[in-house]
């Protein structure tokens, strides 16, 4: 009788063990899904202060259009690419943005009147301040998907992750080895 108490007691503490594997991987999946949002959230930011910041800049710079084209066109590139996208397929987008973005802060100088105009210098600021937003973010999303992975690749929760369908997440990486230098801007 007390051999068939510690067999039960043992299938129990292994389900409450296994349990606590499950709850611990819902868990770090569901970090990884607030942290994807949560650069979602700055991007949109980011989105919403584009068209006001070229608004600002259209009026002095007539002749750099294709700078403001550039921009535009970057921005709803990087705006359509889906959620179902990879981390990797929305990195290369939003580079590009960053990319054009660079090149209109660059463009700028050639405007002293624009350069001291309030209401750019605000979105300048605003817009640098979402940069620094989105780089943090992204930096949250890959410590988070590392805690994730290495809880279903680890020994004995990969065991459960495997048997409950648990897939390892994908890192927001910049593939291309020149978008991982800082651009040059000079203000000088």
């Amino acid at each position: 009788m007390i051999a068939l108490w510690v067999i039960l007691g043992l299938i129990v503490i292994g389900i409450l063990w296994i349990i606590g594997i499950y709850n611990g991987l819902v868990r770090l999946r569901n970090e990884v899904k607030n942290a994807w949002a949560q650069i979602d959230v700055q991007l949109k930011r980011r989105y919403d202060l584009i068209p006001n910041l070229i608004e600002t800049v259209k009026g002095y710079m007539t002749h750099e259009r294709e700078t403001l084209e550039a921009v535009t066109n970057a921005r709803n590139v990087a705006q359509q690419v889906s959620d179902s996208a990879g981390a990797g397929e929305r990195a290369k987008a939003e580079s590009e943005l960053s990319k054009a973005l660079s090149r209109l802060l660059v463009t700028v100088e050639a405007y002293p009147d624009l350069k001291a105009n309030q209401n750019f210098l605000a979105l300048q600021e605003e817009l640098t301040s979402t940069e620094n937003k989105i780089s943090f973010s992204r930096q949250y999303y890959n410590d988070s998907v590392l805690r994730y992975n290495n809880k279903t690749e680890m020994f004995p929760s990969n065991f459960v992750a495997s048997m409950t369908g648990f897939k390892a997440s994908e890192f927001f990486e910049v593939e291309l080895a020149a978008e991982r230098e800082a651009p040059k801007v000079s203000f000088s």
